[in-house]
């Protein structure tokens, strides 16, 4: 497994807990990739450095981290890369590595790489799809991230000359990739479009069933909420986009049918290309006639996530959705008592879930319930719930029936 620094920003906008939180959730991004945090360097600045986005002692002092690191450890225990919290541009990403990989003493060279949350993201979904239509997504995201950063690696070949002497000095290699890069996204473009027409047919071919999506922000536990409703096989771990693929199951409650979508989950900096991308997987969310928005309670900072999943909903959705909010892992919700001395303001982390529920919650009102997915804990109210909702879209859009549940009922 590939050992790495963490590096984040302290800013105006950001406060150091904030940072920290970031750079908490980057750290489960790395394990989810297998990759070992070691060490973690943050810097209060009023922005990113346009150059070298920490300042330039700041760097001095990662670089210097490096090499003493690697004396005191064998190859394999060597620092591998550099993740940086934010997506750095391509200037920065140039300036980082050749600041990083200059040495004093050539027996120090040891070469490391350099990474942002948003090429992290991308390992991890090229790492994770599983079917050619998400792996089509993920390699177009990859290659339109990639394109702008092609750094010059064969300097050895200077040009490729042409073979005779009237033909010029002909092309760089980096000028031959990314040529080469822009026809594999034009032909990517044509087949994302090509599947995009086969899944709308599909999704037409199903009728007009009611349609439920869910929704949430990444290792929420959608997956296993899928799995419990179903009854189906959803892959579900504890770590970040356990799911790539969106999942549809037909489900039936009390002789009421209906599709049940999976989908991938959001998360706060996510890579706008890979948001592009994944169009035809977010066109379930769009289309969905009822939304189970997913949170976890038990995370220090589920407003936030829940918020993230809202603006990223709206900016998918023309329309507000019905929606039914799911706060689950209630087995895992911790809180610390204030002692009666203490003058501090009131934390989230001092609040218990009674007391929580009583708050903005409440305005949610019967759009709301609390789950254990895990400990199977209030499953069943969650099923009537969506009974109840699922029935009254269904009798809206089909009147006559309304006779006919007055009827049986």
């Amino acid at each position: 497994m590939e050992r790495a620094i963490l590096v984040g920003l302290i800013t105006p906008e950001q406060s150091e807990e904030r940072t920290n939180e970031y750079l908490d959730e980057l750290a489960f991004l790395a394990d989810t990739r297998e990759i070992i945090p070691v060490k973690r360097f943050v810097q209060r600045l009023n922005g990113p450095d346009t150059n070298t986005y920490v300042g330039s002692g700041k760097l001095q002092e990662i670089r210097q981290f490096i090499i003493d690191d690697n004396h005191n450890h064998n190859d394999n225990e060597d620092i591998d890369l550099v993740i940086f919290d934010d997506e750095l541009s391509p200037r920065q990403l140039r300036n980082i590595e050749r600041d990083l990989n200059w040495r004093d003493n050539p027996k120090d060279r040891r070469e490391v790489r350099v990474m942002d949350r948003t090429i992290l993201i991308l390992e991890i979904f090229l790492q994770r799809a599983q079917t050619s239509y998400a792996k089509t997504q993920v390699e177009m995201a990859h290659l339109q991230y990639m394109l702008p950063r092609l750094t010059r690696m064969w300097t050895h070949l200077d040009r490729q000359r042409g073979g005779g002497t009237n033909r010029g000095t002909g092309e760089t290699q980096i000028e031959a990739d990314k040529r080469i890069i822009g026809q594999r996204i034009a032909l990517l473009r044509e087949e994302l479009k090509r599947i995009d027409k086969q899944m709308a047919t599909q999704r037409q071919n199903r009728g007009k069933m009611v349609r439920v999506a869910l929704v949430g922000y990444t290792n929420v536990g959608k997956s296993t909420i899928m799995n419990l409703l179903s009854k189906s096989d959803v892959f579900a771990e504890n770590k970040l986009f356990a799911t790539l693929d969106t999942t549809v199951r037909k489900m039936t409650i009390d002789n009421l049918p209906f599709l049940l979508s999976d989908t991938v989950g959001f998360i706060r900096k996510l890579p706008h290309n890979l948001v592009e991308s994944f169009k035809s997987t977010l066109d379930e969310v769009r289309e969905a006639d009822l939304l189970i928005h997913v949170v976890d309670i038990s995370h220090p900072n589920f407003e936030e996530q829940y918020h993230v999943v809202n603006q990223t909903i709206a900016e998918i959705c023309k329309e507000e959705k019905p929606t039914i909010v799911v706060f689950n892992k209630i087995d895992a919700f911790s809180y610390t008592p204030k002692d009666e001395d203490d003058l501090t303001p009131i934390r989230r982390e001092n609040i218990p879930l009674e007391e929580l529920q009583r708050t903005w919650m409440a305005k949610l009102q019967n759009d709301c319930i609390f789950i254990s997915a895990q400990q199977k804990e209030n499953i069943e109210a969650l099923r009537q719930l969506m009974y109840d909702r699922v029935k009254a879209i269904h009798i809206q859009r089909y009147p006559y029936n309304d006779f006919l549940w007055q009827k049986y009922e």
